[in-house]
């Protein structure tokens, strides 16, 4: 067996290798939640001397098509974070193709990285795929590409040959994060109450194995280690840079699962906490991670807190054992509650991800799962959301599906079949119910909206100590988020006993839309009329001075 040490990739031994620097190289996705690994590559592609532009997936064609034209790049990435865009992708190359583009096409992401050959077919302009971790990969195959030597040789791609896929042997996992030069943020960082908000990453991968997710075997499939951390002070330095440097005070942690599970990581993140003592920044800014339930440590949370953690986003699923087990969690409901329960007791914000149907549903599992909602967030501590499981590409419960001859739906829209076949017609009833009235889904439906006010409350309460009525806004904040989240269960509640009993359910969609808009009002009126009178102390806290009348 290879020594995984010596095949790792070593971002300073590609300082020597020839590369001509004189062609540009284009990177296209999403920007809007500021895109890390597209800042990865890019600063990786910097550092060794290439010019790098990096256009809005979301952008008009036309605006792509004449920066593509006007760059007359050596190379074009694309990253696919969502393999419900794979269409769309590929219309943008056929045009960028048709319009006379001729540069290298590659792509990069989990779907093509773990179903390469179906995205080579979907997307047959592509020359290649880029195959999990990108950096070194996508440096090496640009290097190749500008000296004229034979990239279909480098570890870590995919290709088409005749008639055939070709995939090289992959390259390892990136073994020292450091290495890699801070990632490109050429965004305009998302504000809140005159705060910049920033992505940040302190570790990559994921040592969990839930069925439902492509992120550990995102991970799994490449040789190295799995979770990997950066140093501490590394990171609390790059929070200082950017804090100093663009007044960042929102730093938004997107490890899959920071590390604070197990006596180890909790040595490294209280490490991470002493850093960032050292270069004196609690107090200064506010930090959001990613936790899974059970790693939820009363005391390490606490002094977590007291150094700047604000907000954590636990994916906790399902209320219902068999949803768990089904989902692979490795964890129980009471676990779910107990982490909770310590969140709230510690005066932290959470954020959760939960699913009300899985694979395994029952009516009663969707009963057991509105009962656990309403125990965790019953009373308005956050808005309630919920989606259905979707079978990702790459993740073992498709597989496990499709084995069953459940399997339904194509790439944009996986599927599958319950088990009881009345739980579909449930799920469309309940999907449309709530679209319709603009409950859950999209950016100006209730709940995203409830969330964000939750957020932008969290930061008054931490950074801006001078505002008055805190306590009370709060309450009136958690008696909206109740009552809203009351209703909410009570709609899926009656559905769920409508097909039971196979009556009509008592909620109409026009009566639901009323409900809503008059949350949706309240909750608007009541935040935009604190942030007004208090405007002062918002613009004191932040040092702008305030005009004083004559």
């Amino acid at each position: 067996m290879p020594d995984l040490l010596n095949v790792c990739s070593d971002f300073g031994n590609t300082l020597a290798r020839p590369r001509d620097t004189t062609r540009p190289v284009v990177l296209v996705g999403f920007k809007r939640q500021g895109n890390l690994g597209l800042g990865y590559l890019a600063s990786t592609l910097r550092a060794r001397g290439y010019p790098v532009e990096i256009l809005d997936f979301e952008d008009p064609y036309e605006k792509i098509r004449d920066a593509v034209l006007r760059a007359q790049p050596v190379l074009v990435g694309f990253s696919l974070i969502f393999q419900f865009y794979i269409f769309r992708f590929e219309e943008l190359m056929r045009h960028l193709r048709a319009d006379g583009v001729s540069a290298h096409f590659t792509m990069g992401g989990h779907f093509p990285s773990l179903s390469h050959e179906h995205a080579l077919e979907l997307a047959p302009q592509l020359d290649s795929v880029v195959r999990f971790e990108g950096e070194l990969t996508l440096l090496e195959l640009v290097d190749c590409l500008t000296t004229g030597q034979d990239w279909r040789s480098i570890q870590g791609i995919a290709y088409r040959q005749s008639n055939y896929i070709v995939a090289t042997p992959m390259r390892a996992l990136v073994h020292d994060l450091d290495e890699l030069p801070y990632p490109d943020r050429a965004i305009q960082p998302h504000i809140i109450l005159g705060r910049p908000v920033m992505q940040m990453l302190a570790s990559r991968g994921c040592a969990r194995t839930c069925s439902f997710c492509s992120i550990h075997m995102f991970y799994r499939s490449a040789p190295g280690k799995v979770v990997r951390t950066r140093r501490p002070a590394e990171i609390a330095c790059e929070m200082k840079m950017l804090h100093e440097e663009r007044g960042i005070s929102l730093f938004l942690f997107q490890d899959d699962d920071f590390p604070v599970f197990g006596p180890a990581w909790h040595r490294w993140t209280r490490e991470f906490l002493a850093e960032l003592y050292r270069q004196d920044l609690p107090g200064r800014i506010l930090w959001k991670i990613n936790a899974r339930a059970d790693a939820i440590d009363p005391e390490l949370f606490a002094e977590m807190r007291d150094a700047g953690m604000y907000l954590v986003y636990m994916g906790l699923e399902s209320g219902s054992e068999e949803g768990l087990v089904t989902l692979n969690k490795s964890i129980t409901v009471q676990q779910n509650i107990r982490a909770v329960d310590s969140l709230k007791k510690l005066g932290i914000l959470f954020d959760f991800g939960f699913m009300l149907l899985d694979p395994s549903s029952t009516f009663e599992s969707i009963l057991e799962n509105v009962a656990f909602l309403r125990r965790i967030v019953g009373d308005g501590y956050m808005a309630a959301e919920f989606c259905r499981m979707i079978p990702y590409d790459g993740t073992p419960i498709k597989d496990q599906l499709a084995q069953q001859g459940r399997l339904r739906g194509d790439i944009c829209h996986p599927d599958y079949d319950f088990l009881d076949p009345h739980l579909y017609d449930f799920y469309v009833a309940v999907n449309e119910m709530l679209n319709i009235t603009g409950w859950i889904h999209g950016l100006q439906a209730l709940s995203p909206q409830l969330k964000y006010a939750w957020s932008e409350f969290a930061v008054i309460e931490r950074l801006f100590p001078s505002v008055p009525d805190v306590q009370a806004y709060k309450q009136t904040l958690r008696r909206i988020t109740r009552q809203s989240n009351e209703v909410l269960f009570e709609v899926v509640e009656d559905l769920v006993y409508a097909f039971i009993e196979d009556r009509k359910p008592k909620y109409s969609q026009d009566a639901l839309r009323e409900e809503c808009r008059v949350f949706v009002e309240n909750l608007l009126d009541a935040r935009n009329e604190y942030v007004l009178r208090n405007r002062s102390y918002f613009l004191k806290d932040l040092g702008v001075e305030v005009p004083q009348p004559a």
